[in-house]
């Protein structure tokens, strides 16, 4: 079908093909088609299948050209797909950009233009430096451990002077106010429930409402930084309604012996759970240590790599977060949008903000894919096996159970994937330069500012 295909590479990894396809292909297809057409269009004053062709052409001839053309560049692009080099990815559908108008007689051409995995160049990434942190962990940490256990077991009941403060767990209504007064309807939450001081409510509103009494009802004003931890909040002033609707207080257990016997029967005593507290707060520090050498050593190929990044690929990242943006607002995206366009914001301009980490985020992953590739890394079935025996020792089933699990959801693919990411970060390391870095406490460490 197809007599002549030409490549133009462009930028960002984009790829045009100019196709031209055989006047006899062009006939065959118009050929079969105006067939058909004769086999089962109706005419008024001829039977089905009975008009003649040059009666159904002058009503019907633009149409089947019309159609013809579509067929032959479904037929002829599949054709130069299948048989060469650049292929689109998931997130690029090929666009046709030009054609030809089609003539019987003559060859037809047009281009088609998509993206194409990129080419990865890498820097050498064997042999790189970093600095491995060295981790305090104190009787401070130990500490706090036993004080969130204490926590866990705490009984909750009503506070008697219903007066939040610092520690009590409470119950409130809250929504955005306009500049006016409005209510913003699409941020409304109602009996959202939290603890004082913990920080875990979306507006971190914790000291405006120590101090308030149960029933009560208030405005609040906020002014976020720039560089605040919720980006969506990052750099906006903005009024809220808050009411708070109960109160409650934490009755905690003493932190002895009967405490850690009631954690678990595998603790006799205190000094058992203690124990058992700083092999695991060892264990967790020594992965986030890992984590941040790995993470030194990704940075720095990636920052070496070149990547000319599709804009699909970007465009499919950047969509995927709004989305998971609006799953942490709980909202429609026409109500979200709403409220960003009375902010003078659009999604558009949100998502250029988003552009920077996105862009990062997938440099990584095809860095990170480049030298799974280079380095034929593999996940046996033996180590699939074995993480699945781990998850269900986890779980409390069997591994038939959890091998049945791992295959109906199709879990398999994500396993291996993480297997053979942990056996290249392990070449990495053991390749690489390690300097003695900072002592860094634990929590600084878990807090992220490591």
């Amino acid at each position: 079908m197809i007599k002549n295909k030409e490549t133009e590479l462009l930028e960002n990894s984009s790829v045009r093909l100019t196709i031209t396809v055989a006047e006899e292909a062009i006939r065959k297809e118009y050929d079969e088609l105006l067939s058909e057409y004769c086999r089962n269009v109706r005419m008024d004053g001829f039977r089905k299948g009975k008009v003649p062709p040059a009666i159904l052409l002058r009503k019907y001839g633009e149409v089947i050209l019309g159609e013809t053309a579509e067929k032959v560049v479904q037929k002829s692009l599949q054709q130069a797909l299948e048989g060469g080099e650049h292929k689109p990815i998931a997130t690029s559908v090929p666009t046709v950009d030009a054609a030809d108008k089609l003539e019987l007689g003559k060859e037809f051409s047009y281009k088609v233009t998509f993206d194409t995995f990129p080419k990865i160049e890498l820097p050498e990434y064997k042999g790189q430096e970093y600095e491995e942190l060295e981790v305090e962990v104190g009787e401070e940490d130990l500490e706090r451990e036993l004080k969130g256990l204490q926590e866990q077991n705490s009984v909750v009941v009503d506070k008697k002077d219903p007066v939040a403060a610092k520690g009590d767990i409470v119950n409130v209504d809250y929504v955005e106010l306009e500049d006016g007064g409005q209510e913003r309807t699409a941020t409304r939450r109602q009996s959202f429930v939290f603890e004082v001081g913990s920080g875990y409510n979306l507006y971190r509103f914790d000291e405006e409402v120590a101090g308030m009494k149960a029933g009560e009802e208030k405005s609040i004003a906020k002014d976020y930084p720039a560089d605040f931890e919720v980006k969506e909040l990052a750099g906006r002033k903005l009024s809220l309604k808050v009411k708070l609707n109960s109160v409650k207080e934490k009755q905690l257990p003493e932190i002895n012996d009967e405490l850690a016997q009631d954690i678990s029967d595998k603790y006799k005593s205190l000094e058992d759970l203690k124990k058992d507290i700083r092999e695991k707060l060892a264990q967790h520090a020594s992965r986030r240590v890992r984590e941040h050498s790995i993470s030194q050593l990704l940075d720095k190929v990636a920052a070496g790599a070149t990547i000319a990044l599709p804009k699909s690929m970007l465009e499919s990242e950047l969509e995927e977060e709004f989305q998971r943006f609006l799953g942490r607002l709980r909202a429609e995206e026409s109500v979200v949008l709403r409220e960003l366009e009375k902010e003078g914001r659009s999604k558009q301009s949100v998502q250029e903000e988003w552009k920077p980490a996105a862009e990062k985020k997938l440099r990584l992953q095809l860095v990170v894919s480049e030298m799974v590739k280079r380095e034929n890394v593999e996940a046996t079935q033996e180590e699939l096996d074995g993480r699945v025996k781990a998850d269900a020792e986890a779980r409390g089933i069997s591994f038939e159970q959890a091998k049945e699990i791992y295959t109906k959801n199709h879990l398999y693919d994500y396993l291996a994937f993480d297997i053979k990411n942990e056996k290249l970060y392990d070449q990495l390391l053991s390749s690489a330069e390690r300097k003695k870095g900072k002592k860094v406490k634990l929590l600084d460490l878990l807090g992220g500012n490591y």
